[in-house]
């Protein structure tokens, strides 16, 4: 969803039929405002809040920017328009900027505590027709998206492996016919032997799901001897207490859903001037 139809369907989802303060308040006043930051955090959601306020004439002078670290009591921006407009605008902006925000301050967290170790990565577990949007969050704050959707890797998880049963590689031979030679192939693994196989069998990334760090290094051991060409992905139960350890065996990313579906919302706040 481009940027401007996310800010239309955001304010028709709140304003619903009209604004009913607006159909009583017929005054044209204009109004200035202020968001402020009331905790810490990564802001994340200009260029979406910039579309809301276009939608309504609101201006909006940012004071930080995307990725710029938040502290308490910090003074965000400046809004200025009619009175109507802050007030109408004033929650689809706030929850656009605050779902942002929050999603780039976990992922932040998450880059810090892999100390550089391992490239961090998100998934495709994010709230329906939210992905481009959550995604973006999670790219502000500093982590490597992961596919988008199911056109543009061919990954194969345990389910699908359920479906092809004895078939594997000779599924994998014709994938190479069928997908886009750009395409890359990523298999999810929950052992050794499995990943060991879909290496032969010509997968571009290795998935280790779920698998104990001992077993993960030997798949890294045989990655580095017979196919240097493979990534090594690390995934399942990943914490910030764990993903260092991840990098200091080898693999090459580690990816988290909670990045998205744990990431707490910031206090931010709007004020109107009086």
């Amino acid at each position: 969803m481009v940027i401007e139809d996310f800010a239309k369907a955001v304010l028709a989802e709140d304003i619903g039929r009209g604004d009913l303060f607006e159909r009583v308040f017929t005054e044209r006043k204009r109004a200035a405002g202020k968001i402020v930051a009331r905790s810490e955090g990564v802001m994340a959601g200009i260029p979406y809040a910039d579309a809301i306020a276009q939608l309504l004439n609101i201006e909006i002078l940012w004071e930080v920017e995307d990725g710029e670290r938040l502290e308490p009591n910090r003074r965000i921006a400046r809004l200025y328009g009619e009175a109507v407009a802050l007030l109408k605008g004033e929650r689809s902006i706030l929850n656009t900027i605050l779902h942002a925000s929050s999603i780039a301050t976990m992922a932040r967290a998450f880059v810090e505590a892999s100390g550089g170790e391992v490239k961090v990565l998100d998934t495709r577990k994010t709230r329906p027709l939210l992905r481009e949007f959550e995604k973006y969050g999670a790219r502000v704050g500093g982590v490597v998206n992961h596919r988008m959707g199911l056109d543009d890797c061919l990954m194969l998880k345990d389910t699908h492996l359920a479906v092809l049963d004895d078939e594997f590689e000779e599924f994998m031979e014709r994938a190479r016919r069928l997908i886009p030679f750009t395409a890359k192939i990523e298999v999810e693994c929950g052992s050794v032997e499995m990943a060991e196989r879909a290496m032969e069998a010509g997968a571009d990334i290795i998935m280790c799901d779920n698998m104990e760090l001992p077993e993960i290094r030997k798949v890294v051991e045989i990655r580095n001897g017979r196919f240097p060409s493979v990534l090594i992905e690390a995934s399942g139960n990943v914490t910030l207490e764990t993903i260092r350890a991840y990098g200091e065996i080898g693999v090459d990313a580690v990816s988290s859903g909670s990045i998205t579906h744990q990431a707490r919302w910031l206090d931010i706040s709007m004020k109107i001037d009086g």
